[in-house]
């Protein structure tokens, strides 16, 4: 038996399953070959709609293609307004660490595939790569490049991998939803079964340690957590979401320099005033429970990236939602980073200047600008990122997105 086999008959064995349906893997790497810098990336699950999040209330087209969808009163820089379900970020704005991307996208277009989009996104190749021919992750490939790593992968149980972190690259993983529950009996036959395996005793020994932490963090969040229902903006208290944050951070903390997870709820085809109000307060606690968590020294070394498979439609539809589109938005956060503006350049809600006729039109490749984030924070060279992280890329100028 090998040790993801011995892993998963543990998992059979004697797990049980907290199911967070909007939450999956959790992913870190550490290793002094990244210095001091820390990345946290955030695969938002079923195109954020940038339009409503990062609302360019300037621009004279964008309230007729939305009649339906109420405009913020939460300026930005230029034409923009940040929805209220983020507000509780205005001070994060304010002190320069909070920034956008807008008009940004993959090469992805046209058939607006939820798998389709998110496969080319973790994987960080263009369409001159058969979507799925790819079968490591861009941010594995940024590990594989940089000498000196020392982590090993532990054990992967959950319900969702990441494949933005797949790869040969040397990464921990852990998804927080399953814990580990063994009697001591069945404990005490495990240690004997791996006792004179050190791969096996280590990584198993591990398992139980980390699930028993974990759980410990689950119960004491649910206890803090809020009741009732919570003013648009206000820091909520999510249970899963915080023993999440609360492991990473302590890890972020430490000797890792590198945590990627993701967060769904992005599809909202209908009502879309109501259904986006959920994932941008979970997305604002991810953000700010990690702020708080990490501290400021560490914060002030530390740049979040949360990025979205492709955005969606220009143009309201029937139901009070959006559909499926092309151009999108990112969203940035760090005391590393120099916040404080929205990037990229506005194409314009014009009926000719939109995609199709009937979306955002991408001015930029989001590939870029993770790119550049990675050589501000990690000092990577340019030709490793173009060539061996995302294959293909013209990165353009550089945006100066680290200070």
């Amino acid at each position: 038996m090998d040790r993801r086999q011995l892993l998963r008959a543990m998992t059979w064995a004697g797990c049980s399953a907290a199911a967070y349906p909007w939450l999956t893997s959790v992913t870190m790497a550490q290793g002094a070959g990244l210095g001091e810098n820390r990345l946290i990336v955030v695969i938002l699950r079923g195109a954020m709609d940038g339009l409503d999040v990062v609302q360019p209330i300037g621009d004279r087209d964008f309230a007729a293609l939305r009649p339906g969808l109420p405009t913020s009163e939460i300026n930005l820089s230029g034409p923009f307004a940040l929805h209220p379900g983020l507000g509780g970020l205005q001070k994060m704005w304010q002190a320069g660490q909070l920034g956008f991307v807008h008009a940004t996208s993959t090469s992805y277009r046209d058939k607006r595939s939820h798998f389709d989009g998110q496969t080319l996104l973790e994987a960080g190749t263009g369409m001159d790569v058969p979507i799925g021919a790819q079968h490591d992750g861009w941010l594995n490939r940024m590990l594989q490049s940089v000498p000196g790593l020392t982590a090993e992968t532990a054990y992967a149980v959950g319900r969702e991998a990441l494949p933005l972190l797949a790869g040969k690259g040397a990464s921990r993983a852990w998804t927080p939803e399953v814990k580990l529950v063994l009697s001591q009996q069945s404990q005490t036959l495990l240690d004997h079964i791996y006792h004179d395996d050190d791969l096996f005793r280590e990584a198993g020994t591990e398992a139980m340690e980390l699930s028993q932490e974990l759980a410990g963090r689950v119960v004491r969040s649910a206890n803090e957590s809020t009741t009732g229902n919570s003013a648009m903006g206000e820091d909520k208290a999510w249970p899963d979401i915080d023993s999440l944050v609360d492991f990473a951070a302590g890890r972020l903390a430490g000797a890792t320099r590198i945590a990627a997870f993701s967060l769904a709820g992005w599809d909202t085809h209908r009502r879309q005033v109501a259904a986006i109000g959920r994932p941008l307060s979970r997305l604002q606690r991810i953000i700010l429970r990690m702020q708080s968590q990490l501290g400021p020294q560490t914060w002030g070394r530390t740049t979040l990236i949360a990025m979205t498979e492709f955005g969606r439609t220009a143009r309201q539809n029937g139901s009070g939602g959006t559909d499926h589109g092309t151009g999108g938005a990112m969203i940035l956060a760090g005391g590393a980073l120099r916040g404080g503006s929205v990037l990229g350049n506005w194409p314009g809600l014009a009926e000719a200047a939109l995609y199709d006729r009937r979306d955002l039109m991408p001015t930029s490749d989001v590939r870029a600008w993770a790119a550049w984030a990675m050589r501000g924070m990690f000092g990577l060279q340019r030709s490793v990122l173009e060539g061996a992280v995302f294959p293909g890329l013209d990165m353009g100028d550089d945006p100066k997105l680290i200070l």
